[in-house]
């Protein structure tokens, strides 16, 4: 698990974690502990926030390649196609992108479906299971 990006082990509650800034109320993820990335703003205290849950799918697409060094790809595993969706969290006015849920493809999330977030596994080994973020269609089945 990539410390300080989420809450929890994989367990629900399962929440994405940002910053807020204190000055212009901007919102960042992956977080910002050192300083406002807004250019506008003159700069406040930013402080963990966790993010909405649900958004609403913004954009999509699949990969169908595998990706090259030094992203953890073992050649003895099968490649596995896989989508990726850019979800936009209203509460926040913010776009997050992450993997959408094993068996959720293109066709089942079409810009402006509702997604929830749930934890996911990015890798695993004999001693480590590397924890992330999924996406999955509110009310579809994949994944579960």
């Amino acid at each position: 698990m990539v410390s300080g990006w989420f809450t929890g082990d994989g367990e629900v509650p399962f929440r994405l974690l940002g910053t807020r800034c204190s000055a212009c109320s901007s919102v960042f993820f992956p977080r910002e502990d050192d300083w406002c990335r807004n250019p506008g703003c003159s700069g406040g205290t930013l402080v963990e926030v966790p993010l909405s849950r649900r958004g609403r799918v913004w954009s999509c697409t699949d990969g169908r390649y595998r990706p090259p060094a030094p992203y953890v790809s073992d050649p003895d595993v099968p490649w596995e196609p896989y989508t990726l969706v850019a979800v936009e969290l209203a509460a926040e006015a913010l776009v997050v992108l992450g993997q959408a849920v094993p068996g959720a493809t293109v066709a089942d999330l079409p810009v402006g479906a509702e997604v929830e977030l749930v934890p996911g596994v990015l890798n695993e080994d004999d001693s480590c299971v590397w924890t992330t973020w999924h996406w999955r269609p509110v009310g579809g089945e994949e994944g579960r």
